[in-house]
């Protein structure tokens, strides 16, 4: 019997013990730890269970948890992102690790959406200086007409391409850094290539960023030097990483004006869930929950348990592995 150890993560296992059934998995045993308070020891708590499969959202899953983790064999990400995980260790100790991308595609793509028009049409902000007492359609910056205007996407992932035809049929010229992606490729989709990403900041009244956090490569991406290229008109948006972006420095160029304003899903740091930017009143701020809805919470479940089943139960190779290059024997 393979153990799998779900740590921290919200809900109970009612809903995957009932797919388990469902498909005649009886070879594996879901074991739920709870740890809302962060009191708890991780490792300790990876060693003791002694789990074949590890299920996490924040903890960092380290070189050093795998090393008293002997049995440890796949961690299976219920998100699109895995910079929670040492990659490059637990592919030399031969563990998979799946993710599920593209599960919360549709959700992330209206959250951007609905902050370009937040953004542009003030409603937060206008919504609470109603609040306060200030019934006064012209306070804080100006706003425009979006027709025309250009927005940059950083990387195109199926987020993005979610995203196109609403952006399309608002109006907006659609820019996109990728480089992994040709430009006819990209013109399928109606888009324009920009060549390097100091051509995308210098051109785009919104800028949009849709990349993965990459230790080294988009650890941030966008700091002091890239947000003075950008127009000052210009907006950021950000429902990637809160490490994609230097978040000093952007207080920094909102307060300072090098850009109108900014619309946050995520912060550098969730786990004590403090920012600077709280204090701004030229963002919009949301609690890392673009992804979320009764529909992305189940079909990532869903996803998450596949991908174990693959390798502790039926001994296939997993369809989501992150590190595709991992050896390992069944």
């Amino acid at each position: 019997m393979a153990k799998v150890l779900y740590f921290n993560i919200d809900d109970t296992l009612d809903y995957e013990n009932e797919l388990l059934k469902e498909w005649g998995i009886d070879d594996l045993e879901l074991i739920e730890i709870k740890d809302p308070d962060h009191t708890k020891d991780f490792a300790g708590c990876v060693r003791d269970s002694g789990a074949d499969g590890l299920v996490v959202e924040y903890e960092q899953v380290t070189s050093e948890v795998m090393d008293i983790a002997p049995n440890l064999k796949i961690v299976s990400l219920q998100s699109i992102g895995y910079n929670s995980v040492d990659i490059p260790a637990a592919t030399e100790r031969g563990i998979c690790v799946t993710n599920i991308p593209g599960f919360c595609a549709e959700e992330v793509a209206l959250h951007t959406i609905g902050f370009l028009i937040d953004l542009v049409r003030k409603i937060t902000f206008y919504d609470k200086t109603v609040r306060a007492g200030k019934w006064d359609p012209l306070l804080g910056y100006k706003t425009y007409r979006i027709t025309g205007k250009t927005i940059g996407l950083v990387f195109f992932g199926e987020i993005p391409k979610k995203m196109v035809p609403i952006l399309k049929a608002m109006g907006l010229n659609i820019l996109v850094y990728a480089p992994t992606k040709s430009a006819e490729y990209l013109a399928e989709f109606g888009c324009e290539k920009a060549d390097t990403l100091e051509e995308l900041l210098k051109k785009s009244d919104f800028v949009s960023l849709h990349c993965p956090l990459i230790p080294d490569v988009t650890w941030h991406l966008i700091g002091e030097k890239e947000l003075k290229l950008m127009k000052p008109e210009a907006f950021l948006i950000n429902t990637a990483r809160g490490s994609v972006v230097d978040e000093p420095a952007l207080v920094k160029a909102l307060k300072e004006g090098w850009i109108k304003g900014a619309a946050i899903d995520v912060i550098e740091d969730e786990t004590n869930e403090v920012s600077d930017l709280f204090e701004l009143e030229n963002t919009v701020i949301t609690p890392h929950a673009a992804f979320v809805s009764e529909d992305s919470f189940y079909d990532g479940r869903k996803r998450c348990l596949e991908q174990l089943v693959m390798r502790l139960s039926k001994k296939v190779v997993p369809t989501s592995l992150v590190n595709k290059d991992v050896e390992f024997e069944f």
